[in-house]
């Protein structure tokens, strides 16, 4: 398996559209082949920070997700809140 961290950081901006732009984006995950887990924290020390830590069944199911056109333009919306893009990293177990 892999696992994604996905961070964020402005979130304290455009709250109530980035929450519902970020609840649209997690409802589309649960459904996606090989999507087996998420959590998402906020950095005490920072709370316009957060990450996101999301665990797919192999690397060729986090690329095909990252691929969807839906997941796409969410994504596009949300960065375009924060102001700034959105981190990945990708580690394996």
């Amino acid at each position: 398996s892999v696992k994604i961290f996905i961070k964020r950081k402005g979130l304290e901006n455009n709250v109530i559209e980035l929450t519902v732009l970020l609840k649209k984006l997690r409802s589309l995950t649960l459904n996606q082949p090989g999507y087996i887990y998420g959590e998402t924290l906020r950095r005490i020390d920072q709370p316009d920070e957060c990450i996101v830590i999301s665990t797919w069944r192999s690397l060729q199911d986090w690329e095909n997700w990252l691929k969807n056109e839906e997941r796409i333009s969410i994504q596009s919306e949300i960065d375009l809140l924060l102001g700034k893009d959105t981190e990945y990293a990708v580690y394996e177990e």
